[in-house]
Parts: structure tokens; sequence; C-alpha cells
């Protein structure tokens, strides 16, 4: 079989670390479902091509630096040219202009990090011969991915950020792992209050009560809480209204903040963390000029537990800092949380009762920030943006009875998720994220798309991995679920392996 021929084009500013480099490439290629093992040179611009961060990122790789001249690169027509590079350089676009500087078919367009871009293209046999090359050529794209849905900006063509778990089951009899929503809710305590609520629905919707006590559940002033529509609304209002010229969100998280981010109009920056370094955050990876930046903790879908100190290292002024903090009602203690914190500038935290309480189709969240910011991001709703259910949802989650009952099950999915990760390891084809301190797990085995097919024949939906930027098609997550529950998972986890299709040598 012949082996592809990959050239990747990049571009950088001066400085860039290898890291985000090769982060950039590696993430690129994973999410395209290419092997870093066919990728034959790194092509430049030639005044970068000493740059430590591309001749860094080619070392890791294994590969040599081509590089070209301005007037050679601008010759080249690009399907997402750019005026920055032109401006600066005469070239439209350095990635993607270097990656069909010889004959080729551009695979993946221009993707980005916060300081660094590149493009992947497969090499055609008459690249053999870059003399005989007329730079004017056209470009072709062959199985190039679908760019972003619903966003101005399709030069970061890659995941589907508006892929979500319920696409798994919706409309099919199957055991859900792929939803992290918390079984067997919401409780009839609580479906009982959001009935009675019922009553009083001629009345607009009063959010002073529910509001009273989010405030008092994490011991702040009210003026420091926002009720939304969901955390997905959060994202919409802080995209929508807070200033922003340098957003950043890091990744692999949930793809929401980006998507939001895309669709109000901002050019979003990427620091994605990798897994052999567990993807544990080093605060330095996000760039100095990053004026906003979103991270969850627990981060889903790597189940990550950052330390608050790590976290707080993000913080300075003149930046906001937005934490997801949906899952940390799922972590005994809620360790490491930062939603009573008011010493950090440009804290925002989020949070939803969607994962505990079972309240996916009701619509509540909150924001904890300064009271500045949160006239911002009001000023952004729409009159009533809460119903009257779900305040009274909120209310109610909020009582000291609710608090117990979150923290118990929040025990319980300790026990249940260690279970899971114990009968995981029987297995020596997977390899799982861990410490995991959230309610899901992510795991990596070869050919997860054909086993997740084979576990839905099985009765099983499990959650793709491939639309969470960094992540490949090698990657699933897991809800955690009861011990009854994971024992019929793992059995037919074991049949779905056994089951996979022989490959011959080719």
């Amino acid at each position: 079989m012949t082996r592809a021929a990959l050239v990747v084009g990049v571009g950088a500013r001066r400085g860039t670390p290898a890291e985000e480099v090769l982060g950039l490439i590696r993430g690129t290629l994973e999410a395209a479902g290419l092997a870093a093992g066919d990728v034959v040179e790194l092509a430049t611009l030639d005044t970068r091509a000493d740059e430590p961060g591309i001749t860094g990122a080619a070392a890791r790789l294994g590969v040599p630096v081509r590089s070209y001249p301005a007037g050679r690169l601008a010759e080249v027509r690009v399907p997402n040219p750019s005026a920055a590079p032109y401006a600066a350089v005469a070239t439209r676009s350095v990635a993607e202009a270097a990656a069909l500087a010889e004959p080729g078919e551009l695979l993946v367009p221009k993707r980005k990090s916060a300081s660094a871009t590149c493009a992947v293209a497969r090499r055609s046999p008459m690249a053999e011969n870059p003399a005989s090359t007329n730079g004017s050529r056209p470009f072709t794209m062959a199985a190039m991915l679908p760019p972003t849905k619903h966003t101005k900006h399709t030069d970061d063509a890659g995941p589907d950020l508006r892929h979500h778990g319920d696409a798994e089951i919706r409309g099919l009899d199957l055991t859900d792992l792929a939803v992290n929503v918390r079984t067997g809710t919401p409780p009839d305590w609580l479906r009982e209050r959001i009935t009675t609520s019922l009553g009083s629905l001629a009345a607009y919707p009063d959010g002073r009560p529910a509001r009273a006590a989010v405030a008092g559940r994490h011991g702040l002033p009210e003026e420091r809480v926002l009720l939304t529509a969901g955390a997905a609304e959060a994202f919409v209002l802080i995209a929508r209204a807070l200033p922003a010229r340098r957003p950043v969100v890091v990744h692999p998280q949930f793809t929401e903040p980006e998507a939001a981010l895309r669709a109000a109009g901002h050019e979003v920056g990427r620091v994605l963390l990798r897994p052999e370094d567990g993807f544990r955050l080093d605060p330095s990876a996000v760039p100095e000029e990053a004026d906003l930046v979103v991270v969850g903790n627990p981060t889903n879908p790597t189940s990550v537990l950052h330390p608050a100190g790590v976290l707080e290292q993000l913080a300075r002024p003149g930046r906001t800092l937005v934490v997801d903090e949906a899952f940390m009602d799922a972590v005994p203690g809620e360790r490491e949380a930062l939603c009573a914190r008011q010493d950090l500038p440009g804290l925002v935290v989020l949070r939803s009762l969607t994962k505990t309480w079972g309240l996916a189709g009701l619509r509540i969240g909150y924001v904890l920030a300064d009271p500045a910011t949160l006239a911002l991001l009001q000023e952004a709703q729409p009159l009533w943006p809460v119903s009257t259910p779900a305040l009274a949802a909120a209310e109610a989650c909020m009582e000291p009875r609710a608090l117990v009952e979150a923290a118990d099950a929040a025990d319980r999915i300790a026990v249940d998720r260690a279970h899971l990760l114990a009968g995981l390891a029987e297995f020596s084809e997977v390899r799982v994220v861990e410490p995991a301190e959230g309610p899901f797990v992510l795991l990596r085995l070869e050919r997860a798309d054909e086993v997740r097919e084979l576990l839905r024949a099985r009765g099983f939906a499990a959650r793709r991995g491939d639309t969470f930027p960094g992540l490949g098609s090698e990657w699933l997550r897991l809800a955690v679920r009861d011990r009854v529950t994971t024992n019929r998972f793992l059995q037919a986890l074991d049949l779905a392996l056994q089951g996979l299709p022989r490959r011959t040598a080719g």
C-alpha cells in the first residue's frame, strides 16, 4: 500500500513555542483522521523557517522544514485568504499557500491556535519535480472536513462544535452512556415543586427568590448572581456582551463556548491539552495576550479536575476568565471550586442544574461574577429569560435537603466510577484518562468508531470523541452509571471487541 505523503503548511508568530505548533498540528491531524506518521515535511515562509517553534515541531515529528519566499507563496491561490498575512508578507495565507506550493490537494484548510496556523495537503506524484510547478494553479479540496456550523469563520474547519451527546440516543431505545445527566432524575420532590409552580404561569416570572437562594447557597451577595436559561445561554451572553479581542478556549472541552464565540463573530484561539500530559493545564500555555479564556472544571470530556491554584494563575486585570463548573456539584466536597471567590479579577463562573437534577428540558443555570460584568450580560438578555417552573426548580435545588442529596449523589458517583474504571482496566486495548473526577470517563482505543457501532447494536450508546477539538476517532466518553448497568456494559464491550472484523494487510 502506498504511504500517503502529507505536507503541513505552517505559519507562526515570532516566539511561538514548539509545544503550541506541535499541538496544533497533532490536533488538526487527529481531528481529520490523518496519521502524523504520514507527514513528510513542514512547509512555511522562508523568514519563518528558523523559528524555534516550527523547527522544534518538525524535529518532534521527525520531518524536515521546507521554506518558500513570499513571492512564491503570493502566487498560490488559497481558499481562505486573510488580510493580516497579506499586509505583513504579501501572502494571503502562509499555511495554505505553503501546503499547496507543490502540486497536491488540500485535505484540511487553515486552522488556528492562539499564535500559529496550519493546513494539510496530500502531495501528488508530480511534485517530485518542484521546478516544474506553476504556482498559480487552482487548489482542490478532497476529503475536507465540513466547516463549523452556524459560524462566519470557515477557516477552522474541523469537529462539529454543535454535536452533543443527545444526538447519540435521540429516538432510540438504548442504554444511555452518551449523556451525562444523572439517571432517576428529577426526584419526586423536585417534580412536585415544579408542578406546583404551574399554577402561577399567568404571572410574569419573578427571579428574585431564586436569585437570593443561589446567592445564599454560595455565600455571595445577590448582585453577583445572574440566572440564565441553562449554561448554554450564558455562553451566548458572554460571546455577545463581553469585550474580547483575543478569546481563547482550552480544549478538549465542552464545545458550546467556542461555537457561541464564533457565532458572535470572534476568531477563537485554541489551547490544545495533550493526552501524554493527562490533559493537564499548564497556565503558561495560554497566550499572554488572551483577554478572554474559557476552561471547564472538571472538564468535559476528559474528566480532569484542574487545581484551583492552577486556574488562579490565569486570572489577571484586563482578562475575563470563564470557568465552567457545570459538573462541579458531582465532585465530592466540590474541591477546587472557584464559585465563591470574589478576589480574582475578571473571574466568571458558570453553574448548571441540568446534570445532577435532570433538568435538561427545563433550562436553568446561573453565572457568578462581579456586578459590572453581570450588568453587561443582563443587558444582552431578553426580558424574563428564565421561566417560572425553572425558577421554582432553582430555588428548590438550593435548599439544605437538596444540597445533602447532591452531596450523597456525588459520593455514589465516585464509587460507581471506581467500579467502571476497574472493569475497563481488564481490557488491554483500552486506555482511560486518569484520575477521572467527573461523572464520566474518557477512554482511547483503536477502531473506537467501529466499537461504538457494535455497542449500539448491543443496546448501548457511547459518546463519540471526534467532535471535540484535540481528540480524534479513537476516543469515546462514557457516563458513569450504577454497578448493574456498568456490568452489562462491560460484557457488551467485551463482545464488541471480540466482534471486530479482522483487518487484512494491504
